[in-house]
Protein backbone atom coordinates (compact mmCIF):
# COMPACT_ATOMS: atom_id res chain seq x y z
CA UNK A 1 0.00 0.00 0.00
CA UNK A 2 2.82 2.42 0.81
CA UNK A 3 5.22 1.15 -1.86
CA UNK A 4 6.60 3.81 -4.18
CA UNK A 5 4.76 3.81 -7.48
CA UNK A 6 6.55 3.77 -10.81
CA UNK A 7 7.53 7.12 -12.29
CA UNK A 8 7.03 8.41 -15.81
CA UNK A 9 10.85 8.61 -16.04
CA UNK A 10 11.03 4.84 -15.56
CA UNK A 11 9.29 4.21 -18.89
CA UNK A 12 11.07 4.02 -22.26
CA UNK A 13 10.85 7.12 -24.42
CA UNK A 14 9.37 5.23 -27.37
CA UNK A 15 6.60 3.85 -25.14
CA UNK A 16 5.72 7.33 -23.90
CA UNK A 17 5.71 8.63 -27.49
CA UNK A 18 3.34 5.84 -28.54
CA UNK A 19 0.96 6.67 -25.69
CA UNK A 20 0.98 10.37 -26.58
CA UNK A 21 0.26 9.54 -30.22
CA UNK A 22 -2.75 7.50 -29.11
CA UNK A 23 -3.97 10.19 -26.64
CA UNK A 24 -3.18 7.97 -23.66
CA UNK A 25 -1.30 8.45 -20.41
CA UNK A 26 -0.25 6.00 -17.68
CA UNK A 27 -2.18 6.49 -14.46
CA UNK A 28 0.21 5.00 -11.93
CA UNK A 29 2.82 7.81 -11.91
CA UNK A 30 0.10 10.31 -10.86
CA UNK A 31 -2.22 7.96 -8.96
CA UNK A 32 -1.34 9.31 -5.51
CA UNK A 33 -1.95 12.85 -6.74
CA UNK A 34 -5.43 11.90 -7.96
CA UNK A 35 -6.16 9.56 -5.05
CA UNK A 36 -4.02 10.52 -2.05
CA UNK A 37 -4.41 8.54 1.14
CA UNK A 38 -6.31 10.00 4.08
CA UNK A 39 -7.04 13.53 2.86
CA UNK A 40 -7.48 15.18 -0.55
CA UNK A 41 -4.82 17.40 -2.09
CA UNK A 42 -6.09 20.97 -1.93
CA UNK A 43 -5.10 24.03 -3.92
CA UNK A 44 -7.76 26.26 -2.33
CA UNK A 45 -6.30 28.72 0.17
CA UNK A 46 -8.04 30.17 3.23
CA UNK A 47 -8.43 33.73 1.95
CA UNK A 48 -9.99 36.90 3.36
CA UNK A 49 -11.39 39.53 1.01
CA UNK A 50 -11.75 42.87 2.79
CA UNK A 51 -14.85 44.81 1.77
CA UNK A 52 -13.19 48.12 2.66
CA UNK A 53 -10.60 47.43 -0.04
CA UNK A 54 -13.03 46.06 -2.64
CA UNK A 55 -15.77 48.69 -2.37
CA UNK A 56 -13.76 51.59 -3.90
CA UNK A 57 -12.79 49.38 -6.85
CA UNK A 58 -16.41 48.37 -7.36
CA UNK A 59 -17.59 51.99 -7.26
CA UNK A 60 -14.87 52.89 -9.75
CA UNK A 61 -16.16 50.12 -12.00
CA UNK A 62 -19.47 51.98 -11.91
CA UNK A 63 -17.71 55.09 -13.22
CA UNK A 64 -15.69 53.23 -15.85
CA UNK A 65 -18.27 50.82 -17.26
CA UNK A 66 -21.94 51.63 -17.89
CA UNK A 67 -24.39 48.81 -17.20
CA UNK A 68 -25.06 48.49 -20.95
CA UNK A 69 -21.46 47.39 -21.47
CA UNK A 70 -21.28 45.17 -18.41
CA UNK A 71 -24.68 43.41 -18.32
CA UNK A 72 -23.72 42.45 -14.74
CA UNK A 73 -21.17 44.82 -13.15
CA UNK A 74 -19.29 42.37 -10.95
CA UNK A 75 -15.86 41.93 -9.40
CA UNK A 76 -15.21 38.20 -8.95
CA UNK A 77 -13.55 37.03 -5.73
CA UNK A 78 -10.84 34.69 -6.98
CA UNK A 79 -8.91 32.26 -4.81
CA UNK A 80 -5.19 32.62 -5.72
CA UNK A 81 -4.60 28.93 -5.06
CA UNK A 82 -7.02 28.11 -7.88
CA UNK A 83 -5.87 30.85 -10.27
CA UNK A 84 -7.43 34.25 -10.88
CA UNK A 85 -8.56 33.24 -14.37
CA UNK A 86 -10.77 30.38 -13.13
CA UNK A 87 -13.25 32.64 -11.29
CA UNK A 88 -13.41 30.32 -8.27
CA UNK A 89 -13.57 31.16 -4.58
CA UNK A 90 -13.55 27.42 -3.82
CA UNK A 91 -13.45 24.48 -6.26
CA UNK A 92 -17.23 24.52 -6.70
CA UNK A 93 -18.32 28.01 -5.58
CA UNK A 94 -18.16 31.26 -7.53
CA UNK A 95 -18.46 34.49 -5.54
CA UNK A 96 -18.76 37.99 -6.95
CA UNK A 97 -19.66 41.45 -5.66
CA UNK A 98 -22.19 43.15 -7.93
CA UNK A 99 -22.99 46.86 -8.15
CA UNK A 100 -26.12 48.51 -9.48
CA UNK A 101 -26.60 52.29 -9.47
CA UNK A 102 -29.81 54.33 -9.23
CA UNK A 103 -31.96 54.10 -12.36
CA UNK A 104 -30.07 51.15 -13.81
CA UNK A 105 -31.55 47.84 -14.95
CA UNK A 106 -29.52 44.66 -15.35
CA UNK A 107 -31.21 42.84 -18.25
CA UNK A 108 -33.52 39.87 -17.95
CA UNK A 109 -31.87 36.50 -18.47
CA UNK A 110 -31.80 32.91 -17.26
CA UNK A 111 -28.90 30.48 -17.03
CA UNK A 112 -27.97 26.93 -16.16
CA UNK A 113 -25.90 27.66 -13.02
CA UNK A 114 -27.75 28.04 -9.72
CA UNK A 115 -27.36 31.49 -8.18
CA UNK A 116 -28.28 33.56 -5.15
CA UNK A 117 -27.92 37.22 -4.19
CA UNK A 118 -27.02 38.26 -0.65
CA UNK A 119 -27.37 42.02 -0.14
CA UNK A 120 -24.35 43.77 1.35
CA UNK A 121 -25.24 47.45 1.12
CA UNK A 122 -27.92 49.89 0.05
CA UNK A 123 -31.69 50.01 -0.39
CA UNK A 124 -34.06 50.62 -3.26
CA UNK A 125 -32.77 47.73 -5.34
CA UNK A 126 -34.92 44.83 -6.44
CA UNK A 127 -34.77 41.56 -8.34
CA UNK A 128 -37.63 40.22 -10.44
CA UNK A 129 -37.76 36.40 -10.51
CA UNK A 130 -40.54 34.47 -12.19
CA UNK A 131 -42.65 37.64 -12.37
CA UNK A 132 -42.27 38.40 -8.63
CA UNK A 133 -40.65 41.69 -7.61
CA UNK A 134 -38.35 41.08 -4.64
CA UNK A 135 -37.00 44.04 -2.64
CA UNK A 136 -33.31 43.97 -1.75
CA UNK A 137 -32.34 45.11 1.75
CA UNK A 138 -29.08 44.49 3.61
CA UNK A 139 -28.70 40.83 4.55
CA UNK A 140 -31.55 39.57 2.38
CA UNK A 141 -31.01 36.29 0.51
CA UNK A 142 -32.68 36.07 -2.90
CA UNK A 143 -32.72 32.90 -4.99
CA UNK A 144 -32.31 32.91 -8.77
CA UNK A 145 -32.45 29.15 -9.45
CA UNK A 146 -31.34 27.55 -12.72
CA UNK A 147 -33.69 28.15 -15.61
CA UNK A 148 -35.70 30.95 -13.96
CA UNK A 149 -35.83 34.38 -15.60
CA UNK A 150 -34.45 37.18 -13.46
CA UNK A 151 -33.47 40.84 -13.75
CA UNK A 152 -32.26 43.54 -11.37
CA UNK A 153 -33.24 47.18 -10.97
CA UNK A 154 -32.64 50.16 -8.69
CA UNK A 155 -35.33 52.72 -7.85
CA UNK A 156 -33.61 54.29 -4.84
CA UNK A 157 -30.57 56.45 -4.19
CA UNK A 158 -26.96 55.51 -3.63
CA UNK A 159 -25.24 52.28 -4.67
CA UNK A 160 -26.72 48.85 -4.04
CA UNK A 161 -24.16 46.06 -3.72
CA UNK A 162 -24.74 42.37 -3.26
CA UNK A 163 -22.82 39.13 -3.08
CA UNK A 164 -23.42 36.67 -5.92
CA UNK A 165 -22.92 32.97 -5.15
CA UNK A 166 -23.17 30.43 -7.97
CA UNK A 167 -22.25 26.83 -8.65
CA UNK A 168 -20.67 28.15 -11.86
CA UNK A 169 -17.39 26.18 -11.50
CA UNK A 170 -19.36 22.94 -11.39
CA UNK A 171 -21.65 23.73 -14.32
CA UNK A 172 -18.79 25.21 -16.36
CA UNK A 173 -16.70 22.12 -15.69
CA UNK A 174 -19.55 19.99 -17.06
CA UNK A 175 -19.51 22.17 -20.21
CA UNK A 176 -23.15 22.97 -19.48
CA UNK A 177 -22.92 26.68 -18.60
CA UNK A 178 -24.84 29.14 -20.76
CA UNK A 179 -27.39 31.96 -20.51
CA UNK A 180 -30.39 33.14 -22.53
CA UNK A 181 -31.55 36.76 -22.64
CA UNK A 182 -35.09 38.05 -23.13
CA UNK A 183 -37.10 41.27 -22.89
CA UNK A 184 -37.71 42.81 -19.49
CA UNK A 185 -40.15 40.81 -17.38
CA UNK A 186 -43.57 42.10 -16.46
CA UNK A 187 -44.36 41.87 -12.76
CA UNK A 188 -47.20 39.34 -12.68
CA UNK A 189 -47.27 38.43 -8.97
CA UNK A 190 -47.73 40.58 -5.88
CA UNK A 191 -44.50 42.24 -4.75
CA UNK A 192 -42.60 40.01 -2.33
CA UNK A 193 -45.42 37.47 -2.62
CA UNK A 194 -43.51 34.29 -1.80
CA UNK A 195 -42.08 35.80 1.39
CA UNK A 196 -45.60 36.73 2.47
CA UNK A 197 -46.94 33.26 1.70
CA UNK A 198 -44.24 31.59 3.78
CA UNK A 199 -43.76 34.24 6.45
CA UNK A 200 -43.56 32.01 9.51
CA UNK A 201 -41.70 28.75 9.95
CA UNK A 202 -43.96 25.76 10.43
CA UNK A 203 -46.92 27.46 8.75
CA UNK A 204 -47.51 27.09 5.01
CA UNK A 205 -50.43 27.87 2.68
CA UNK A 206 -52.89 24.98 2.94
CA UNK A 207 -52.65 24.30 -0.79
CA UNK A 208 -49.02 23.24 -0.18
CA UNK A 209 -50.46 20.07 1.36
CA UNK A 210 -52.72 19.24 -1.54
CA UNK A 211 -50.74 20.06 -4.67
CA UNK A 212 -47.42 19.05 -6.16
CA UNK A 213 -44.57 20.63 -4.23
CA UNK A 214 -42.75 23.60 -5.77
CA UNK A 215 -38.98 23.31 -6.16
CA UNK A 216 -38.60 27.01 -5.31
CA UNK A 217 -41.71 28.24 -3.43
CA UNK A 218 -39.80 30.89 -1.43
CA UNK A 219 -37.48 33.22 -3.32
CA UNK A 220 -36.56 35.85 -0.70
CA UNK A 221 -35.39 35.34 2.88
CA UNK A 222 -35.40 38.74 4.64
CA UNK A 223 -32.46 39.27 6.99
CA UNK A 224 -34.69 40.83 9.65
CA UNK A 225 -36.45 37.47 10.03
CA UNK A 226 -33.24 35.43 9.97
CA UNK A 227 -31.64 37.76 12.51
CA UNK A 228 -34.65 37.49 14.83
CA UNK A 229 -34.52 33.70 14.56
CA UNK A 230 -30.82 33.66 15.45
CA UNK A 231 -31.41 35.81 18.51
CA UNK A 232 -34.36 33.67 19.64
CA UNK A 233 -32.37 30.48 19.15
CA UNK A 234 -29.45 31.93 21.11
CA UNK A 235 -31.78 32.67 24.02
CA UNK A 236 -32.78 29.00 24.38
CA UNK A 237 -29.48 27.30 23.44
CA UNK A 238 -26.84 26.02 25.82
CA UNK A 239 -23.80 28.25 26.18
CA UNK A 240 -21.58 25.69 24.44
CA UNK A 241 -24.03 25.06 21.57
CA UNK A 242 -23.35 26.78 18.25
CA UNK A 243 -26.20 29.05 17.14
CA UNK A 244 -26.54 28.02 13.51
CA UNK A 245 -29.65 28.08 11.30
CA UNK A 246 -30.24 26.73 7.79
CA UNK A 247 -32.19 28.26 4.92
CA UNK A 248 -34.57 25.60 3.55
CA UNK A 249 -37.45 25.06 1.17
CA UNK A 250 -40.50 25.65 3.42
CA UNK A 251 -42.57 22.98 1.65
CA UNK A 252 -40.02 20.16 1.76
CA UNK A 253 -37.53 21.09 4.51
CA UNK A 254 -34.71 20.40 2.05
CA UNK A 255 -31.97 22.78 0.91
CA UNK A 256 -33.08 25.81 -1.11
CA UNK A 257 -30.96 24.79 -4.10
CA UNK A 258 -29.80 21.37 -5.18
CA UNK A 259 -26.05 22.07 -5.18
CA UNK A 260 -25.46 24.92 -2.72
CA UNK A 261 -26.40 25.25 0.94
CA UNK A 262 -27.05 28.46 2.88
CA UNK A 263 -26.96 29.07 6.60
CA UNK A 264 -26.32 31.77 9.21
CA UNK A 265 -24.23 31.69 12.38
CA UNK A 266 -24.48 33.87 15.47
CA UNK A 267 -21.49 34.27 17.77
CA UNK A 268 -22.50 35.51 21.22
CA UNK A 269 -20.50 38.42 22.72
CA UNK A 270 -16.98 37.18 23.38
CA UNK A 271 -17.79 33.67 22.12
CA UNK A 272 -15.22 31.36 20.56
CA UNK A 273 -16.66 28.47 18.54
CA UNK A 274 -15.06 25.52 16.79
CA UNK A 275 -17.09 24.37 13.78
CA UNK A 276 -17.34 20.75 12.71
CA UNK A 277 -14.65 19.72 10.25
CA UNK A 278 -16.48 18.75 7.08
CA UNK A 279 -15.67 17.55 3.60
CA UNK A 280 -17.56 20.53 2.12
CA UNK A 281 -15.95 23.78 1.00
CA UNK A 282 -17.56 27.03 2.08
CA UNK A 283 -17.58 30.81 1.89
CA UNK A 284 -18.31 32.91 4.99
CA UNK A 285 -19.64 36.47 4.70
CA UNK A 286 -19.73 38.76 7.73
CA UNK A 287 -23.15 40.39 8.08
CA UNK A 288 -22.63 42.03 11.46
CA UNK A 289 -19.77 42.44 13.91
CA UNK A 290 -16.08 41.71 13.90
CA UNK A 291 -13.85 38.92 15.07
CA UNK A 292 -11.28 36.36 14.04
CA UNK A 293 -11.35 33.22 11.92
CA UNK A 294 -8.71 30.53 12.29
CA UNK A 295 -8.89 28.33 9.19
CA UNK A 296 -6.32 25.53 8.96
CA UNK A 297 -4.02 27.52 11.29
CA UNK A 298 -4.38 30.64 9.08
CA UNK A 299 -5.62 33.54 11.20
CA UNK A 300 -7.82 36.27 9.69
CA UNK A 301 -9.33 39.20 11.56
CA UNK A 302 -12.66 40.09 9.97
CA UNK A 303 -14.94 43.12 9.89
CA UNK A 304 -18.51 43.64 8.71
CA UNK A 305 -19.03 42.76 5.01
CA UNK A 306 -15.70 40.87 4.69
CA UNK A 307 -15.74 37.48 2.97
CA UNK A 308 -13.66 34.34 3.65
CA UNK A 309 -12.95 31.19 1.64
CA UNK A 310 -12.89 27.85 3.48
CA UNK A 311 -11.23 24.84 1.76
CA UNK A 312 -12.64 21.33 1.96
CA UNK A 313 -11.71 19.33 5.11
CA UNK A 314 -10.64 22.56 6.86
CA UNK A 315 -10.55 23.12 10.59
CA UNK A 316 -12.45 26.30 11.48
CA UNK A 317 -12.51 28.32 14.68
CA UNK A 318 -14.47 31.58 14.93
CA UNK A 319 -14.36 34.21 17.67
CA UNK A 320 -16.36 37.36 18.33
CA UNK A 321 -14.13 40.33 19.14
CA UNK A 322 -16.89 42.20 20.93
CA UNK A 323 -17.85 41.54 24.55
CA UNK A 324 -21.13 43.42 24.14
CA UNK A 325 -22.72 42.65 20.76
CA UNK A 326 -23.14 39.46 18.70
CA UNK A 327 -21.38 38.78 15.42
CA UNK A 328 -23.36 37.19 12.59
CA UNK A 329 -22.10 35.40 9.48
CA UNK A 330 -23.76 34.03 6.36
CA UNK A 331 -22.41 30.76 4.96
CA UNK A 332 -22.52 29.27 1.45
CA UNK A 333 -21.31 25.69 1.08
CA UNK A 334 -21.37 22.78 -1.36
CA UNK A 335 -22.66 20.25 1.19
CA UNK A 336 -25.93 19.63 -0.77
CA UNK A 337 -23.89 18.68 -3.84
CA UNK A 338 -21.60 16.41 -1.82
CA UNK A 339 -24.57 14.73 -0.13
CA UNK A 340 -26.23 14.02 -3.45
CA UNK A 341 -23.14 12.36 -4.92
CA UNK A 342 -22.44 10.44 -1.72
CA UNK A 343 -19.13 11.96 -0.56
CA UNK A 344 -20.21 14.27 2.27
CA UNK A 345 -18.42 13.62 5.56
CA UNK A 346 -18.27 15.16 9.03
CA UNK A 347 -15.14 14.44 11.06
CA UNK A 348 -14.72 14.28 14.82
Amino acid sequence: MNARLGRIEDLPRDYIDDLVRLNLTPLWPSLRNALPYGKPNRATRPILWRYAEIRPQLLRAGELTPIEKAERRVLALCNPGLGLDTLRATPSIYIGLQLILPGETAPNHKHTPSAVRFVVEGSGGHTVVRGEKLPMEKGDLILTPPGLWHQHGHEGTGPVIWLDALDLPLIYGLEASYATEAKVQDVTDHANASTRRFHQGGIVPYRSLTRQRNDYPLLRFPWRDVRATLLELASVSAADELVHVAYVNPETGEECLKTLGFSAILLRPGEEAVLERRSASAVLHVVEGRGNALIDANSHSFEESDTLAVPTHATISLSNASSKTPAMLFMVDDAPLQRKIGIYEVFA
